[in-house]
């Protein structure tokens, strides 16, 4: 989780939301992601899906059964979905995202009973660290907002 904290801080100093996700095979990683939206103009640029891009790359496999995908925060509907299609053992998150979390907090697409494919999840590692890094930079960006007006 400490590697996905320090890429969650490129993103932060990128003017991104501070997300980020590593993804780990037989004890290394093998991907690395962090928030690029607004940098790549992509919304579908979240930390988790470049991570997983990445793995897919470095395993030469769409399929990551045997990884694992620690994240800052609870994923998206997105996401999730990208996960169970590649087939990720474990996932490890850090905070609960209560306003788009699609593993517990507002949807549950992972581990689905419609869906043939079940991740071992483990929320709330470093919860405290990854949540004041995203309100921090809502705190700070809020700021910003109000002097502009």
């Amino acid at each position: 989780m400490e590697e996905a904290l320090r890429a969650a801080q490129r993103a932060l100093e990128m003017g991104e939301v501070p997300v980020g996700a590593v993804v780990v095979c037989s004890g290394k990683i093998v991907g690395r992601g962090w928030n690029r939206n607004f940098t790549d103009s992509d919304p579908t640029a979240h930390a988790e899906i470049i991570a997983l891009r990445e793995a897919g790359v470095a395993l030469g496999n769409h399929r990551l059964g045997a990884c694992e995908l620690f994240a800052t925060i609870e994923p998206c509907a997105m996401c999730a979905g990208a996960l169970v299609h590649a087939r990720v053992k474990r996932l490890i998150y850090g905070a609960d995202d209560p306003k788009a979390g699609a593993v517990y907090s507002v949807m549950q697409v992972l581990n689905h009973p419609q869906l043939n494919h079940r991740i071992e999840v483990t929320g709330g590692v470093l919860a405290g660290r990854c949540a004041e890094l995203l309100q921090s930079f809502f705190q700070q960006r809020r700021a910003e907002q109000k002097e502009t007006r």
